[in-house]
Parts: C-alpha cells; structure tokens; sequence
C-alpha cells in the first residue's frame, strides 16, 4: 500500500541567492520554477551569494524552487535551505534511512542530486548535513534539512 504522508514543506525556510553565472542552473520559464532543474540540490558555489547545482561530495545547501530574472543580478533563484522537502537521488546511489546527504551526480553525470554521506570519507563528514527520512521513491527522497 502507498504512503498517503506528505512530508514536503513542513519548517519551510527559504533564502534567495544569486545564480552562479556560467553554472548549471538555467532560467527557462517553460518549466516549473522557470527552471529545467527545479527541485534539485543546490550548493554554494565560490563566490559569495551564489548557488550552483551539486556535483559528487559537495554540500547540500537545499532545494531550487524558483529561478527569476533580477535587475542586479542576472538571475536570482529561490531556494528551499530548511525544513523537510523531496530531493532526487543520485544514479545508483546509497539512500539509506537516518544517513546525512551530500551532492552526487545524476545520469550522463547531471548535477543536483543526493546521496547519503560516505562516513569513512572526512571531507565529506565535514559538509554533511541533514537526514534521510524516506528514500522509497529515490526520485523524490524525503530529506530534513536544519
């Protein structure tokens, strides 16, 4: 039987960052969003106030909701940095229950996405965050990010 919880958007907290110019987040307002990669998982990126989508390891700063065009900026975005949301897991990645997420990489190697923290790697101890709560449908992985 399919679960009818609903754990999305429960302690909602939501920031707006800058695009990184050049990144992998791209404004489309075709798509939900106005972007192709609504509902990924982004990071910071080098330069302060920029977010990017994640590559392998990196770490999880929360869900893009929204990408908007910004007469300073390029193009800003609103992302999602608290609370619970649904996050896509990476290709063959390990979701386990209770584990702390980090970025991974997706098929073809498209960013964006989770996977749970290898605890024998320190760096990756080191930006880990959150925790897994569902991961039954590895599209949508149910995450509590604080």
């Amino acid at each position: 039987m399919a679960s009818v919880l609903d754990f999305d958007e429960i302690g909602m907290v939501c920031a707006t960052f800058a695009v990184k110019s050049g990144g992998a987040i791209t404004y489309d307002r075709t798509y939900e969003g106005n972007s192709p990669e609504f509902g990924r998982a982004v990071t910071m990126s080098a330069a302060g106030g920029e977010v990017d989508l994640c590559a392998d390891a990196d770490a999880v700063v929360g869900k893009l909701l929204k990408v908007e065009k910004d007469p300073t900026f390029t193009y800003v975005c609103t992302v999602q940095i608290a609370g619970l949301m649904t996050l896509p897991g990476g290709s063959g990645a390990t979701l386990t229950r209770g584990k702390k997420v980090v970025g991974d990489l997706g098929a073809s190697s498209a960013k964006g996405y989770i996977r749970e923290v290898a605890t024998g790697t320190a760096a990756e101890l080191g930006v880990a965050r959150g925790l897994i709560i569902d991961a039954a449908d590895t599209a949508a992985v149910v995450v509590a990010l604080y």
